[in-house]
């Protein structure tokens, strides 16, 4: 029986919602591992809106989140608040700035985070069900607050988010960009992805690593 995974976007767009390449790679890996895949994202408004040429803010621009993270899912997609835990065997959340802007407020709190409630509730009903979850990118900065002190993770080899990490009582764990660093007792696997990756083959070394090790664990 195939696995059936959740997959949590938070836009499209590197800059302000759900980074592109690393969402795709997570699609077609689960996709060539036989997993069923379903797609959510919150039905908010983002933060900004960023023009991806210049990288500013586009002032007075807004879009929605879930329409925006439609794109990559082909509308094949729920709101995140539908998410229910019975119905999957795992969850992955791609990165993009979206995991720091919209599904939580690392980018503008920094260490004192706080993570969106709808996301927070899923995740922690899949955690406390023995169910696996991957974050890559950015978005493990969400581990502490979502699975509690001493949870093991890592963004890679950045200092200062690393200490941002461990501030919230999360282990931050030194990682190459092809590497994952598995949390055994958590059922919690992350990777650098783009926060190292200086070439898509690189970030898909470790995020073909997270999806096959999730799977396992489902």
């Amino acid at each position: 029986m195939s696995k059936r995974v959740a997959v949590v976007l938070s836009g499209c767009g590197v800059y302000d919602g759900s980074e592109i390449y690393e969402s795709v790679i997570t699609l077609l890996s689960l996709d060539q591992a036989g997993a069923e895949v379903q797609c959510f994202a919150p039905d908010i408004e983002q933060l900004h809106v960023i023009n991806h040429v210049t990288g500013e803010v586009a002032e007075g621009e807004t879009r929605n989140v879930l329409v925006e993270a439609a794109r990559l899912a082909r509308g094949d997609i729920k709101k995140l608040a539908e998410a229910n835990a019975d119905d999957f065997d795992a969850v992955i959340l791609p990165g993009g700035f979206g995991a720091a802007k919209n599904l939580s407020d690392f980018a503008v709190q920094g260490a004192q985070l706080s993570v969106r409630e709808d996301l927070s509730n899923f995740i922690r009903a899949m955690h406390k069900s023995g169910k696996p979850v991957g974050l890559m990118c950015i978005a493990p900065v969400m581990s502490g607050v979502l699975f509690g002190a001493g949870v093991k993770c890592t963004v890679g080899d950045n200092p200062e988010i690393a200490a941002a990490i461990e501030s919230t009582g999360a282990e931050h764990r030194t990682c190459g960009v092809g590497d994952i660093c598995i949390d055994e007792k958590n059922k919690l696997v992350t990777t650098p992805a783009y926060m190292l990756a200086g070439r898509i083959s690189e970030a898909a070394t470790g995020i073909n690593k997270l999806v096959d090790a999730v799977l396992a664990m489902a």
